[in-house]
């Protein structure tokens, strides 16, 4: 453990694990690292020292041109299956710096991603391009305003270099916060080699960082299993709460914190319909808006998997076991979903209608083209949101039935907008507004869009006037139809 007059306080536990799961490594310099986004929030919550960081110093600290009082640069092994297929991977432009002690005493993951070639790159060059660090940026911290679990951006730093990607890009690190960037992958990555002991040291590893009340469990690999799934389903609620779509759902993305990781072809709806995909290597929509839950099973099962050998000595026992909780998966979400529904619509108690109505309303939006934001936002306070196609008579049917159920609430009407208003934001991060930010920073060099965006992604759940220029769907000719990953 090691201080510093930037306030970095690590104790680097991952470190500590056999040396199988990662490889020792520096972050590569860059030629003139530049400050260009520093989250000073988020960097006097980790216990740091804003004012020192945000600085040349700072920007050559996390643009890797210095090392970090008390860092152990590394990365990490692991594996994955990609659009189904398993792969062995690895951090193939990341290097984590270390775990950051909080005053608090939380264990967070400071890394830097785009930070060059490590033993995982796999022919890659290890950089990052400008335009996908600020979008991580942006989403991953209007995710935590939106209060979705998430990884965090401390910083973006440009490395006054060129990245060849379909064009010559201006080059950037990020700085990720993580509460830990173990995965699914990661334990694939130790099943694979048929490392039991290995595998035992993980779950060992894993409770005690992410789950220490089901330390001591009688199957601790089973107990870890019911608590990554929980997570899981909480996490893949608010993302079809706030319509989050994150496009790259590979088991390798799947943080066993529960956090959402790894923000590349990921997007918004504006739109309301399951269906909705904007990842362009998402060819036959496996990751759509309405799979999402679909995925997260079949990305427990193949975490449940690489268990079966800690969960019973009997493998066939063991699979049983693991089947058994799989199954569950689907009444845990349904459960899970119609509370999160019921929030939105501000219903209070529990009728057998209630996921009905809560279904009947998502029929409609996507068969008339509803704005999934704006439509729920609209609804606070009773109203018929506005527009020709919620003045037609199915919507109204639907209203009064709504309208019937929230009479039997048992509660003031002022009760139920306010639940309204903490589960329907009224601003998102719209994709049209997020690419025209990117381009000015890009093609321009102007971060004031960008500034801009972020400021009011950060209140989310204020008020704001139907005229709001955030609150705005995208005109035909603004929409975004596609989204790439940034490698």
């Amino acid at each position: 453990m090691s201080a510093n007059p930037f306030g970095f306080r690590f104790d680097n536990s991952y470190a500590r694990l056999p040396e199988t799961l990662f490889a020792f490594c520096d972050p590569q310099p860059v030629r003139a690292p530049e400050l260009l986004l520093f989250n000073g929030e988020l960097a006097a919550q980790l216990g740091l020292d804003a004012e020192a960081l945000n600085s040349d110093t700072g920007a050559a600290l996390l643009g890797g041109n210095r090392p970090l009082p008390g860092g152990e640069p590394l990365a990490q092994a692991y594996a994955g299956h990609q659009f189904g297929n398993p792969t062995m991977l690895g951090d193939g432009r990341a290097v984590l710096l270390g775990e950051q002690l909080t005053p608090d005493d939380q264990r967070r993951d400071i890394q830097l991603k785009g930070s060059g070639r490590t033993p995982f790159s796999r022919g890659g060059d290890g950089r990052a391009a400008l335009g996908p660090m600020l979008r991580e940026y942006i989403i991953s911290e209007a995710m935590h305003a939106l209060g979705v679990p998430t990884t965090r951006a401390l910083a973006v730093v440009g490395t006054g270099e060129q990245v060849l990607r379909d064009t010559a890009q201006p080059g950037a690190i990020l700085t990720r916060v993580a509460a830990s960037h173990l995965r699914v992958g990661t334990f694939q990555y130790a099943a694979g080699r048929q490392d039991k002991a290995l595998l035992e040291t993980l779950v060992d590893y894993t409770l005690k960082r992410h789950y220490p009340d089901r330390v001591g469990a009688e199957v601790p690999a089973l107990a870890l299993l019911e608590g990554v799934m929980d997570r899981q389903i909480a996490l893949i609620t608010e993302w079809m709460r706030v319509g989050f779509i994150h496009g790259v759902m590979n088991t390798d993305n799947v943080a066993l914190s529960g956090e959402t990781i790894d923000y590349g072809p990921c997007a918004f709806m504006d739109r309301y319909h399951p269906e909705t995909v904007f990842s362009s290597i998402d060819q036959r929509g496996r990751y759509a808006y309405g799979n999402q839950p679909v995925i997260t099973q079949w990305n427990l099962a193949r975490f449940a998997e690489t268990l079966i050998p800690l969960i019973d000595d009997d493998a066939d026992r063991a699979v049983e076991t693991a089947e058994a909780l799989i199954k569950s998966h689907t009444e845990r979400y349904a459960q899970r979903w119609l509370v999160m529904m019921r929030g939105k619509l501000g219903l209070f108690g529990e009728e057998d209608g209630d996921a009905a109505l809560a279904a009947d309303l998502l029929d409609w939006m996507a068969r008339h083209d509803a704005d999934h934001t704006n439509t729920f936002r609209d609804l606070i306070g009773g109203a018929t949101p506005p527009g020709e196609p919620f003045q037609n008579d199915e919507f109204g049917d639907w209203h009064r039935r709504w309208q019937a159920r929230l009479g039997r609430n048992g509660k003031a009407e002022e009760d139920a907008w306010a639940l309204m208003g903490r589960h329907n934001p009224a601003v998102i991060p719209r994709n049209h507004q997020v690419e025209a930010a990117l381009s000015a920073a890009v093609r321009d060099g102007d971060l004031a869009p960008v500034k801009a965006l972020l400021a009011a992604l950060d209140d989310p759940y204020r008020d704001r006037g139907p005229d709001d220029p955030y609150r705005q769907p995208p005109a035909p000719d603004e929409q975004v139809l596609r989204t790439f990953c940034g490698t």
